[in-house]
């Protein structure tokens, strides 16, 4: 796992419970909840576990940061809508559809409500051009294990990457900087501030982790 530590987490906009200085949050064990407003998943799943972690051991050290993000739909992942959010519980797209099907929102809304501080990535237009270098460079990041495929996986690979760049107009700056792979997602911290999880899906360690750190003085 690389250096990060807390600073390298980029919020640019508080929406609820900032604007904060992550690095005041030192001393605790922290959580970033890395989401995207039109992300079913997100809300069925990652959401509700973080709120559960957050009302089971913020007394005892865990400090929560809910941070929405956007690698692809930026129509939808914005921040209008994650104010929308935070302000009415209203949910949009992919989201609502879900969450209404599976008749988990109350007329129309969110039946819960986010108790942490919530904020938005810095989300720039993308200005890289698309190289072969960028390319390789992206593939290594985001797949470890890539020189180990065969040359037709790795040109497939490369394909995908490729086609990826090409259409993606925008740039989510925490989103990158960890290399995360979608959302949920979730970066942990211990109480020095430095990092020491960072995984893709509904995580169903994350509890233990958390009891773990905070365990450590």
């Amino acid at each position: 796992m690389n250096n990060h530590t807390l600073s390298d987490i980029t919020v640019d906009t508080w929406v609820q419970g900032g604007p904060l200085e992550l690095t005041d949050l030192i001393g605790s064990v922290v959580l970033i909840e890395v989401f995207q407003v039109n992300c079913p998943g997100c809300f069925i799943y990652s959401l509700p576990r973080a709120v559960d972690l957050y009302q089971r051991y913020h007394q005892q050290g865990l400090a929560v940061i809910g941070l929405a993000t956007a690698f692809e739909d930026y129509d939808k992942n914005t921040l209008e809508n994650l104010k929308k959010l935070m302000a009415t519980g209203e949910v949009i797209g992919e989201t609502f559809k879900a969450l209404d099907q599976y008749g988990l929102l109350s007329q129309g809304k969110l039946s819960w409500k986010i108790p942490f501080a919530v904020g938005m990535d810095r989300v720039v237009a993308e200005t890289e051009p698309v190289t072969d270098e960028r390319v390789l460079r992206y593939a290594h990041e985001f797949l470890p294990n890539f020189e180990k495929l065969t040359d037709d996986q790795k040109k497939s690979v490369l394909q995908q990457v490729r086609h990826y760049l090409e259409q993606k107009s925008m740039r989510a700056e925490t989103f990158e900087r960890f290399a995360l792979q979608g959302t949920p997602s979730c970066i942990l911290f211990d109480r020095k501030g430095a990092l020491k999880d960072v995984s893709f899906g509904q995580i169903d360690y994350k509890q233990a982790m958390v009891e773990h750190f905070l365990a450590e003085k």
